[in-house]
């Protein structure tokens, strides 16, 4: 089943090019039902509120006119992915000076599947800087958020998804197969081969002098048994090869950018923080530090039963 056939994509008005149209194009294509997607645009000049010489009428017409040249532009950029007859392709461009609450708003209001938005990228640094806007969506939007370099999509490439095998939460447990479930049918669509990886504590240095009998080598080897057990049952649960899944000892943020490294992988899933209402304002610390180690696109899920602080029937 495909998952992704509602996508709303961010135009970057400072760019020629849109790697999030292009991107989302690409998942479109190979969608096994009809797509829609929405280039969208959220724009906003404070000079037009303050010029006190308009009248409303005035400045609603300047408005018009505005958001109508951004319109054309976009149309412009469009065209040369109008040539599939699988996609359905819209504009759509309002007048908001907060772009992330204007995009959450329209996911709302359309029920998304998926938002697309490039990441600001750092040539000298080779690395990706994400702006307020990049977090704002992936904190509190309640869809799937992937945020895209100014990049082609490697031929082969690889996708990097970070499970937690060895948790007994019932959350984490029903987050890991919605992770995998939406990476098989993403890394389907971009001809990519899948990898999980899962990290495993260190034992406690201090545990052995508090516990003068404690084995931390048996402590170990049992921890890392399960999980490997953990892993072998959630990789056959889906058909996935023993070589294209990762366990190693050490904390999230140094194994998967490690694993994604060695991998030269295109894309990592992340699974945000299950808190939900005002508290889901937060990415979760595990996933923000990852966030901030790897340079490649982030696909970010949040867990069911996620209310995002800008749901408008939320509580």
């Amino acid at each position: 089943m495909s998952i992704y056939n509602n996508i709303l994509v961010v135009a970057n008005i400072d760019a020629e090019q849109q790697p999030a149209l292009a991107r989302a194009m690409q998942i479109g294509k190979k969608s096994k039902s009809p797509s829609k997607i929405t280039f969208f645009l959220a724009i906003y000049d404070f000079s037009y509120e303050m010029t006190s010489m308009l009248s409303p009428d005035e400045r609603n017409a300047m408005r018009a006119g505005v958001i109508h040249q951004r319109e054309q532009w976009m149309n412009e950029v469009a065209e040369p992915y109008r040539d599939d007859d699988h996609i359905e392709l819209d504009i759509k461009v309002v007048w908001h000076n907060r772009p992330y609450e204007a995009i959450i708003s329209e996911v709302f209001a359309k029920d998304y599947e998926l938002v697309i938005k490039t990441t600001r990228q750092h040539d000298l640094l080779e690395s990706v800087l994400f702006t307020p806007t990049d977090w704002h969506l992936l904190r509190k939007c309640p869809c799937a958020v992937l945020l895209v370099k100014n990049h082609d999509w490697p031929e082969k490439g690889h996708v990097v998804v970070s499970v937690h095998v060895g948790s007994e939460n019932e959350a984490h447990l029903e987050l890991n197969h919605r992770m995998v479930e939406q990476a098989i049918d993403l890394s389907g669509r971009l001809d990519a081969e899948l990898h999980l990886v899962n990290s495993y504590p260190i034992t406690p240095p201090n545990i052995t002098v508090e516990l003068p009998e404690f084995d931390p080598t048996i402590y170990t080897d049992s921890v890392r048994g399960h999980h490997l057990k953990s892993m072998k049952a959630l990789r056959q649960e889906y058909g996935i090869a023993e070589e294209q899944t990762i366990v190693e000892q050490g904390l999230p943020q140094d194994v998967i950018p490690k694993a994604v490294k060695d991998l030269g992988a295109g894309l990592v899933v992340l699974g945000t923080s299950g808190r939900t209402g005002l508290s889901a304002v937060f990415l979760g610390n595990t996933a923000e530090n990852i966030i901030d180690e790897i340079n490649c696109d982030v696909l970010a899920l949040k867990p069911s039963g996620y209310v995002s602080p800008l749901d408008p029937h939320g509580s």
